[in-house]
């Protein structure tokens, strides 16, 4: 069957599953909207504004500059990290990865769905021809080590969390952090199995595709998961595994140095420890799904921590806001500076954002379409 032919006898199959995919985003983007509506609700509620803006006025904006400058040597081990975490499917150099990092979390705080992973995966196979499922596999990695981190810091200061005022409703999320590190590190040694055993994993999952798909989407799943399996390699050592570990505590501890720089800033006389349970607990907040940057899940969790360690809401909320301008307004800055850079465009559909990009082949495509 010549080809043309062969395509367009799937061509309504393949319509019909970019509909479904493009109307089951565009929900996932409003439900995201209206929690973040309710928690933005939630942030700004019974506030006196002008004790707000007082305390605005009143922050000292030179002890922020430690803090960005801790913060970017932070995202700086981020693109250590994520070199290693690469090294199994190309040596990149950290000045290549650095903006490519920043375009990926600005991608993050500005489009929904937290494109900004795709974004970052579509741009180093654009610029170093580093497969999008192998790049996407090492994002996973890097997402799973930062929620066993995260969820570590709320771990480490269980009886603090349990000590705070409402303390119901912490001792709930005590809970959920104890449940969720377990399912973390289930899912990172499912993935370190896989990366040890990659000939029996890559047999599971053909037998898996050949019972559940079609012949004819066999051959370029598979393809798919084989350079998804590529990219999980760098965990097939012990000390490897370990490294990516460290550096993932070092860089969520550099994180906390920002929370320790806007509480100097405010004088709100917090100590590390309690930053460190603030950093778990907003970020845990964060895996709720909402819009983009986790405006309004971060706001509400920031000062909900706050005031139960007995800041009023007004600085709390302040500190809050402060924080979030210091971690989303430079990296979305220098971000968008790189994209531009970059030649790309403003959109918020993954293909078309795939489309922009030079000397991508069709299975790049179905790699984007896929993800």
């Amino acid at each position: 069957m010549p080809l043309e032919n062969h395509s367009s006898q799937y061509a309504p199959v393949h319509g019909r599953i970019s509909f479904m995919k493009r109307n089951t985003k565009r929900w996932l983007i409003w439900l995201g909207l209206v929690i973040s509506a309710a928690f933005l609700y939630l942030a700004f509620r019974e506030i006196n504004y002008r004790e707000l803006w007082q305390t605005l006025r009143e922050i000292k904006l030179l002890w922020l500059i430690p803090g960005l400058v801790i913060y970017f040597i932070g995202v700086l081990v981020r693109t250590w990290r994520w070199q290693y975490l690469l090294k199994p499917l190309k040596k990149v150099s950290i000045n290549t990865l650095f903006p490519i990092i920043n375009i990926g979390y600005m991608g993050n705080n500005v489009f929904p769905l937290r494109m900004g992973e795709v974004l970052r995966s579509v741009v180093v196979k654009r610029w170093e021809d580093v497969s999008i499922s192998g790049s996407l596999a090492t994002i996973v990695v890097e997402r799973i080590f930062d929620a066993v981190v995260i969820i570590g810091f709320v771990l480490l200061n269980l009886r603090q969390l349990t000590k705070l005022s409402n303390t119901g409703t912490f001792a709930q999320l005590g809970s959920l952090a104890t449940w969720a590190v377990v399912i973390f590190l289930a899912g990172l040694g499912v993935f370190i199995l896989i990366a040890m055993f990659p000939k029996r994993a890559s047999s599971l999952i053909q037998s898996i595709v050949n019972k559940i798909l079609p012949e004819r989407f066999r051959e370029p799943v598979m393809k798919i998961a084989d350079r998804f399996l590529e990219g999980l390699m760098s965990l097939r050592s012990p000390a490897d595994a370990l490294m990516i570990f460290l550096t993932s505590i070092l860089i969520w501890i550099l994180e906390t140095g920002l929370y320790w720089s806007v509480n100097q800033a405010l004088g709100l006389n917090l100590n590390f420890r309690q930053l460190m349970l603030l950093n778990g607990v907003v970020n845990l907040v964060l895996l709720i799904p909402a819009a983009p940057g986790g405006l309004g899940t971060f706001d509400a969790a920031g000062r909900a921590m706050l005031e139960a360690y007995g800041i009023a809401a007004e600085p709390a909320l302040g500190y809050t806001l402060v924080l979030r301008i210091a971690l989303w307004a430079p990296i979305t800055l220098l971000g968008t500076i790189y994209f531009v850079r970059e030649g790309l465009k403003w959109t918020m559909d993954a293909g078309e954002m795939e489309a922009q990009t030079k000397d991508l082949t069709t299975q790049d495509i179905e790699e984007v379409n896929h993800e």
